[in-house]
């Protein structure tokens, strides 16, 4: 598309922290515009004075969705591409011309990078393909929290993948996710046959420690007939799986495993995850061969999210403890090479290697 309009939006509470690099990070765009819900900081001044247009007005009761909404009202009608943001975000320079490049007439949706958490380095550890940037009409943002935009347009939604165009994570890791299981639970309540709702509730209640309302959430969730991605149904057995081991429920943490294997077998994460479970067993034959098989898949998942620990050195790491302590020497320095490889920066992966190697040459066995 020759010269298209392309607008950014965002919703902001107190980050007057991000706003110096978020604007400098979205000046690629024609204008910005962001709705803020009740600053008590500088969020707002700052904002305007590096040239954001800013609406001030708040959402009771709170939902994201009414809050992204609302936001997407202010952005101008003749719009081409729409591009939702928050604060702790940044685009890798360059994602105009990359979106103007690959954005043709009648597209609704572009699909890119997101890089939800990053290692120290800066190098990508969380990933996963994100959907924020779309035509000015024909969308709508649903659900209280969590929020999704979703194509309400004549016809099939039309999207484009842009996997080169890069938008990175920079949380405040102070902030608090107080608010979200109570939300996560009122919209149950409100939706309570919405897989996408449970999904999260289950997730939460995972991420809270509340192993037995996770694994009751998540198994009602797998029940419903919309429950039909893969990569998500992958993602909910697996999350039982981890319930029950913290539960010590061995037997049952392992069916749930090979359930979520079965699902989505190509997904490098579950091999990895089963991998743990092993270890804290001590069951190294199991160890040694989900961490093995990890290690064949090679391609990250273009669909769903990556977890960092399946692609650094955690499957080399668990591969050479294994293969220690079924005795295969020589596989066991070579995982522990690449392990201290992958991650330089972790003493015990490099001393590992080190001490293997000095065993190795004074008693070869």
């Amino acid at each position: 598309m020759n010269n298209p309009r392309v607008f950014v939006y965002a919703i902001c509470k107190n980050e007057e922290k991000f706003v110096d690099a978020w604007m400098d990070s979205m000046s690629e765009a024609d204008g910005v515009y962001v709705m803020d819900t009740g600053s008590d900081d500088g969020t707002v001044e700052k904002l305007r004075a590096k040239g954001a247009r800013v609406v001030i007005r708040e959402v009771k009761p709170w939902r994201f969705d009414t809050a992204r909404n609302l936001s997407m009202e202010l952005l101008p009608e003749d719009a081409d591409i729409c591009v939702c943001t928050d604060l702790d975000e940044r685009f890798v320079p360059g994602w105009r011309k990359l979106l103007e490049s690959r954005w043709t007439p009648g597209t609704h949706r572009a699909l890119y990078t997101y890089n939800w958490r990053l290692k120290p380095d800066g190098s990508p550890y969380t990933q996963l393909l994100y959907f924020k940037i779309h035509a000015r009409h024909g969308f709508e943002w649903r659900f209280p929290i969590h929020e999704y935009l979703e194509y309400i347009g004549p016809g099939n939604e039309n999207s484009v993948r842009i996997e080169e165009l890069v938008l990175n994570h920079y949380p405040d890791l102070d902030k608090s996710r107080g608010s979200y299981l109570p939300m996560l639970e009122a919209a149950a309540a409100e939706e309570p046959n919405n897989e996408r709702i449970a999904y999260y509730l289950g997730r939460e209640y995972l991420y809270t420690g509340q192993w037995q309302k996770c694994i009751d959430t998540l198994t009602l969730q797998l029940s419903m007939p919309s429950s039909v991605w893969r990569e998500e149904r992958c993602a909910c057995m697996r999350w039982i799986a981890l319930s029950h081991l913290k539960l010590d429920n061995k037997t049952e943490s392992y069916i749930w495993y090979h359930k979520a294997i079965a699902e989505c077998p190509e997904l490098r994460d579950t091999y990895v995850e089963f991998a743990q479970a092993a270890y804290e067993y001590n069951d190294w034959d199991a160890v040694y061969y989900f961490s093995e098989t990890a290690l064949k898949i090679t391609q990250k998942s273009i669909k769903f999210v990556n977890m960092g620990y399946a692609w650094d050195h955690t499957p080399d790491d668990l591969a050479s403890l294994a293969c220690w302590e079924l005795r295969l020497y020589e596989r066991a320095l070579e995982h522990a090479r690449k392990a201290a490889e992958l991650s330089p920066e972790i003493e015990r992966l490099s001393d590992n290697a080190r001490r293997i190697e000095d065993i190795m040459n004074n008693d070869p066995r």
